[in-house]
């Protein structure tokens, strides 16, 4: 590929890819069919875990795979287009990630971007993702605490997906280095509420 033409292509898969990450899915399907607006309720997050909590599970699903997708489909397509190129492909998965969490659909504000971020991972190691996500789902089932699962699993899925792209290249580095550091940084007031034995703990269906 002339090095041009690799440019233009992987800029405009790099914008596509945080056009797409910015749409605010939770939003969107809360207001349009339930008529609520998730920054109103529960954590006023409009990520997946509230939208199960006020919505419910037929609402909360669905857009948990479809923030889910908005991370994995743009990294697919990277590892398609430009397999020699980890830089771009890690990019691409930067890209949907920001889109989510600084939406300009929001006032550039958003999730958290941990659905979003797992679909980046399922794309880039679809086994660093499940030991992640089983990771999650654990510590979920024992503490019942999604912010303090989603901080220790995102570390775990981290260095997996260093460990799965052999040989190891700095692009995967300092993609899953970012990743740990933006999770806590996004989960810093959660972070404060676990150590003051105030975090909300979550549970199924509608609030």
């Amino acid at each position: 590929m002339e090095y041009s033409h690799l440019i233009h292509r992987s800029l405009q898969l790099v914008v596509l890819a945080y056009a797409v990450g910015s749409i605010p899915v939770g939003l969107i399907i809360g207001k349009a069919i339930k008529g609520v607006d998730l920054r109103d309720h529960g954590s006023g997050n409009i990520g997946a875990t509230n939208a199960l909590r006020v919505l419910g599970w037929q609402f909360g699903l669905p857009i948990f795979f479809l923030d889910l997708a908005k991370g994995l489909v743009p990294v697919l397509v990277a590892r398609h287009e430009f397999a020699q190129h980890p830089w771009i492909i890690v990019l691409a998965g930067i890209a949907p990630i920001l889109g989510h969490s600084a939406s300009p659909f929001l006032g550039f504000k958003g999730g958290k971007g941990v659905a979003t971020s797992l679909g980046v991972a399922i794309a880039l190691s679809p086994l660093a993702a499940a030991i992640a996500f089983a990771t999650w789902a654990i510590l979920v089932a024992i503490t019942r605490y999604v912010s303090l699962a989603s901080v220790l699993g995102t570390p775990v899925g981290a260095v997996l997906i260093v460990l799965f792209n052999p040989p190891i290249h700095p692009a995967y580095v300092i993609f899953s280095t970012l990743a740990v550091i933006f999770v806590i940084v996004k989960h810093k007031s959660n972070i404060t509420r676990l150590r003051e034995g105030t975090e909300s703990k979550f549970s199924w269906g509608k609030s």
